[in-house]
């Protein structure tokens, strides 16, 4: 009902936002429990860059687009759906921090954890605005 409105779209934005938020903290919480194990490689959330490409994509098209003629034949550039794109989790392997091969470093994930609830506290705020704009046109 709401899926095509300015309304439907910022609050699933939001509700997505807010789970990658969630998982990122999980994700964050294990890598602070694993920071002595030795040759533990941390985690991190990629999914805002790869969400803002698809948002970005259905803007605008490139300049040149090649035909295709057949089914079969791959096309240069596809318009990508923002509701497809998922979270995925990377192993950082490119870099060491300690001796025993472990690449967590503890201050660096608090940093990583306070800024994630920052976002996730500025993700709540906005989805509550969103929903006192409906509250006031109701009333």
């Amino acid at each position: 009902m709401l899926e095509n409105t300015t309304f439907g779209r910022t609050v699933e934005l939001l509700q997505r936002s807010m789970d990658v938020a969630s998982l990122r903290h999980e994700v964050i919480g294990n890598n602070i429990a694993n920071a002595e194990v030795p040759n533990f490689k941390r985690s991190e959330i990629n999914f805002e860059s790869s969400l803002k490409r698809a948002i970005d994509s259905e803007k605008r098209e490139p300049r040149l687009q090649l035909a295709t003629t057949e089914p079969g034949h791959i096309a240069s550039w596809k318009r990508a759906d923002w509701r497809d794109v998922e979270p995925r989790r990377v192993l950082d392997y490119l870099s060491t921090t300690k001796n025993n091969g472990n690449n967590v470093d503890a201050e660096q994930e608090f940093m990583d954890s306070m800024t994630n609830q920052l976002r996730y506290t500025l993700m709540t705020q906005a989805a509550a605005f969103e929903f006192n704009q409906v509250n006031q046109v109701l009333k």
